[in-house]
């Protein structure tokens, strides 16, 4: 059902795209015709002054216009066949995730030297956003970004700028609060509140649930299942949330904190902190150099094992 619902966006789009075109293209044929008149119009005291040749003007006004209606419909057309092909891209099954929550090829021969990528605790800030994004496309790589509740109530444009940029949304509770001594009306609410705006903002409800301080406890484990979410937290921490704005060497510490505890299958916990978008272009490129490729979190099962 989710990917027929997005099958239906894709072809009402393609459908928007081509009426507009083909508007565009009647309006134009109407004002190249009125043009043509004018040019007409204006040329006939000419001839009757000079006996000048006077086809040239609505020649030139007309030529234009009946080329552009076809170039802009084909351009619709090739955007709408992007479109529909982005839709219909199914990003294979190649991974698991273990009860260390790392990584795992589903079959031997798939790449096991990788690490997933993960931010938490946002959407926060779009000038950090925009140059995290900007790094991640630089390595072609995908993150998800556990997000909470109450920011996403703040700034839903923030939500959607992550959405429409590729990054792949998490769910990481409402209030960011401890979650396992709580209720399972509590944990409920906590956790479904937030599929609910996020599906209401992106049109799409996360498939991954990280609690907050890592501590779901089993009535975390039970709602993220309800909600066909993998739970999941993190197997490298990278201890960016320990690092204040005053600290020397950032950048030095992130690198050092993750690839001291580096290994295939690594589950990298990050935030969206300024010091960690301003050292992660270096660290990917350290992780790159060291053979590790990013694992893409569509390529993962909803389920442990």
């Amino acid at each position: 059902m989710k990917k027929v619902g997005k099958m239906t966006s894709v072809l009402l789009l393609a459908t928007l795209l081509l009426s507009a075109c083909s508007n565009s293209g009647d309006a134009n044929n109407s004002q190249a015709q009125e043009a043509d008149n004018q040019s007409t119009a204006t040329a006939t005291p000419m001839i009757e002054a000079t006996a000048a040749p006077q086809s040239a003007a609505p020649a030139a006004t007309q030529a234009p216009a009946a080329s552009l209606a076809p170039q802009a419909t084909a351009q619709a057309t090739a955007q709408a066949q992007e479109a529909v092909a982005a839709a219909n891209e199914e990003v294979p099954l190649l991974y698991h995730m273990n009860k260390n929550y790392d990584i795992v090829p589903n079959e031997e021969g798939t790449n096991k030297k990788v690490v997933l990528l993960t931010f938490d605790d946002g959407p926060k800030d779009a000038a950090m956003i925009n140059p995290l994004m900007d790094i991640l496309d630089k390595h072609k790589a995908k993150a998800i970004f556990f997000v909470n509740g109450y920011r996403v109530k703040e700034h839903p444009e923030l939500l959607k700028l992550i959405h429409e940029r590729g990054g792949i949304l998490g769910n990481h509770s409402w209030d960011h609060i401890v979650l396992k001594d709580k209720s399972y009306a509590e944990v409920k609410k906590q956790i479904e509140d937030v599929q609910t705006i996020v599906k209401e903002v992106t049109g799409e409800a996360p498939n991954f649930f990280r609690p907050p301080h890592g501590a779901g406890g089993d009535v975390g484990k039970k709602v993220a299942a309800e909600n066909n979410m993998l739970y999941m937290n993190w197997s490298v921490g990278s201890l960016d949330w320990e690092m204040k704005e005053t600290d020397s060497n950032k950048t030095e510490k992130l690198i050092s904190n993750v690839t001291d505890q580096l290994h295939s299958g690594s589950n990298i916990l990050m935030h969206e902190l300024q010091w960690t978008v301003d050292g992660l272009d270096q660290l990917l490129t350290t992780l790159e150099g060291k053979g590790y490729s990013f694992v893409d979190p569509r390529s993962i099962e909803l389920k442990m094992r």
